[in-house]
C-alpha cells in the first residue's frame, strides 16, 4: 500500500514549491508587520514580569469568578487577574503595580470593596508584594530558555541532518515564535509564564514536524535519481500532507476547546498554541522548503558516504 501511494505521488504531487515566491512574499510582510508592532507597541508584560501585589482572599462559600471580575473591573481594578487558588471559596487576585500605593493599602481596599459588594464574610488571608526585579529575572530566564532551545535543536539536527535543513528549521521555528509574539503585540494581549510555557510547546511541535518533512527529502534524494530538487521537496511534502493536516487539526480541535471552557487563565496558552500551530504547520510547508532550496540543497549532499570495505585495495592490486 506504501507503495501505491508513494507511486502517486511521484506521479502528480501537489506542486508546493511553485508557490514559494508569493509564500516568501507574504512570510516577509507578516514578519515586518510583527516586528514593527514588537517595536512600536511592545509587548504587555503580565505581572509574572512585572512584579504586582498578590491578595488572597477567603469567602465563605464558592466564589463567582465572574462576578468578582465585573465588581472589580467597575471599581478601577479591571487590569486584575482573579483565579482560585486551591479550593472554591479560596481566591487570589493579582493586582499590577501603582505608584505611591503600597500593597497594604491595596489590600485594605479590596477588602472594603468585596464585603460591600460579593460577601461581608470574606476574610484577607495574605498580601505579598513582588517587585519588578523578580519579573526582571523571569524575562532574563525566558528569553535565555528560547536561545538554548533554538542553539539544541540547530546542534541536534545538525548532526542528524545536513546543516541546510538544520539551519532551515531553525529559521522556521524563530519565524513561529515571532509570529506568536507579535500577534500578542498587535492585540495587547498580556504575556505571562503560560504564554512561555506555550512558545516552548510550538517549539517543540514545529520541531517534530520538521523532523519528519526532512527525514522524508533526505530519503527521497536517495530514491528518486532522476528528478530535481525542486520535484523531490514537491512530493516529500505530498508525502507527509496527510500526516501534517491530521495532526495539526486534531491538536487544533484540543486547543479551540481549551479556548472556549478552559477559563481566564488558560486563555492566552490556548491562543498562543493556537497561533503556533496554524504558523508551525504552513512553515513546516513553505517556509521551511523554499529556504532549503535557497541553500542549494541537492542529491550530493545527503548521500550515505562511501565505506571502504577491509580487503578492498588488496582485491584491486594486480
Amino acid at each position: 500500500m506504501f507503495r501505491e501511494i508513494t507511486k502517486v505521488d511521484e506521479n502528480n504531487p501537489i506542486r508546493f514549491m511553485n508557490y514559494r515566491k508569493h509564500t516568501s512574499i507574504f512570510s516577509i510582510v507578516l514578519l515586518l508587520i510583527a516586528l514593527g508592532s514588537l517595536a512600536v507597541n511592545k509587548l504587555n508584560w503580565g505581572l509574572d514580569f512585572t512584579g504586582g501585589t498578590l491578595v488572597e482572599v477567603g469567602f465563605s462559600q464558592p466564589a463567582d469568578l465572574e462576578l468578582l471580575r465585573d465588581v472589580l473591573e467597575t471599581n478601577e481594578f479591571g487590569d486584575a487577574v482573579v483565579q482560585n487558588y486551591g479550593t472554591q471559596r479560596d481566591v487570589l487576585v493579582r493586582v499590577p503595580p501603582r505608584e505611591n500605593v503600597g500593597a497594604d493599602s491595596i489590600g485594605d481596599q479590596l477588602l472594603r470593596l468585596l464585603q460591600s459588594e460579593v460577601d461581608q464574610d470574606i476574610q484577607i488571608r495574605r498580601v505579598e508584594f513582588v517587585g519588578p526585579q523578580v519579573g526582571e529575572e523571569l524575562t532574563e530566564a525566558g528569553g535565555l530558555a528560547l536561545i538554548v532551545a533554538m542553539i539544541c535543536i540547530l546542534v541536534y539536527v545538525s548532526f542528524r541532518f545536513d546543516w541546510r535543513l538544520a539551519l532551515s528549521a531553525v529559521i522556521g521555528l524563530f519565524q513561529d515564535v515571532i509570529m506568536i509574539l507579535g500577534v500578542f503585540s498587535v492585540l495587547q494581549i498580556s504575556i505571562d509564564l503560560t504564554i512561555l510555557a506555550a512558545l516552548l510547546a510550538v517549539i517543540g511541535y514545529s520541531l517534530n514536524d520538521s523532523i519528519v518533512v526532512a527525514d522524508r527529502i533526505r530519503e527521497n534524494f536517495r530514491i528518486l535519481r532522476k528528478e530535481d530538487s525542486v520535484s523531490v521537496i514537491d512530493i516529500s511534502l505530498s508525502q507527509t500532507m496527510s500526516r501534517t493536516l491530521v495532526t495539526s487539526l486534531t491538536t487544533l480541535l484540543v486547543l479551540v476547546t481549551l479556548f472556549l471552557f478552559g477559563g481566564q487563565m488558560i486563555e492566552g496558552f490556548a491562543i498562543a498554541m493556537i497561533i503556533g500551530v496554524v504558523v508551525g504547520t504552513y512553515s513546516s510547508v513553505f517556509t521551511r522548503s523554499t529556504i532549503v532550496l535557497a541553500l542549494g540543497i541537492s542529491r550530493e549532499n545527503l548521500m550515505p558516504p562511501e565505506v571502504e570495505k577491509e580487503g578492498e585495495d588488496l582485491e584491486q592490486m594486480p
